[in-house]
């Protein structure tokens, strides 16, 4: 099937390619509910070698820039209790970490998560983090912009490979907020 966005000839409906996807992130599809069905999340194989965004992007469509979205791991801190929560923006943003974040969190101080965190912890790999298959005691934060757009293009849980699901759907994740205001600026 050629998926809805993007220059991509072979889309497969993940329930079909869970051995493609990390433990976390297959496992979030098998117990998907709601009302965008699981079908609708497609998995797109990728070049890991130009996964980053803007590389991304110049070979699979410059429409993409604004129909994908970015994963990041925040930490944030208030005395001695730390939390991690996902933050979802569109990849031509970045997150107000130190302004919608922090508030939302109720944090002190919010900072990135270093990367054994995110990676150990979400059990997925540097660059591939998905909102789908999150560890559920963590909030994911969702741009408004992220749900309001047809069909956005997210990592897979690796950095081989994407997902492509309806904006929508983000709503419907397990911890998710959706919140205005979440990305800002040119990335």
């Amino acid at each position: 099937m050629r998926a809805p966005i993007g220059n991509f000839d072979n889309a497969v409906p993940a329930p079909g390619c869970l051995d493609r996807l990390t433990e976390p992130v297959a496992a979030a599809v098998r117990a998907w509910q709601g009302p965008v069905p699981a079908e609708q999340i497609l998995y797109v194989d990728t070049d890991p070698a130009i996964a980053d965004t803007a590389v991304f992007v110049g070979h699979h469509g410059s429409e993409l820039l604004d129909r994908s979205a970015n994963c990041v791991i925040v930490a944030g801190k208030r005395g001695e209790t730390t939390t991690l929560a996902a933050c979802v923006v569109r990849s031509a943003t970045k997150v107000d970490v130190n302004g919608v974040v922090r508030k939302h969190l109720g944090s002190r101080k919010v900072r990135f998560a270093d990367m054994d965190t995110a990676v150990g912890d979400s059990g997925m790999e540097y660059g591939g983090i998905t909102p789908i298959g999150l560890p559920a005691a963590w909030p994911v934060l969702v741009d408004a912009a992220v749900v309001d757009t047809e069909w956005v293009l997210v990592g897979s849980g690796r950095r081989r490979g994407k997902l492509i699901l309806p904006g929508k759907a983000f709503a419907q994740l397990p911890g998710a907020v959706v919140l205005e205001g979440l990305g800002v600026g040119a990335g």
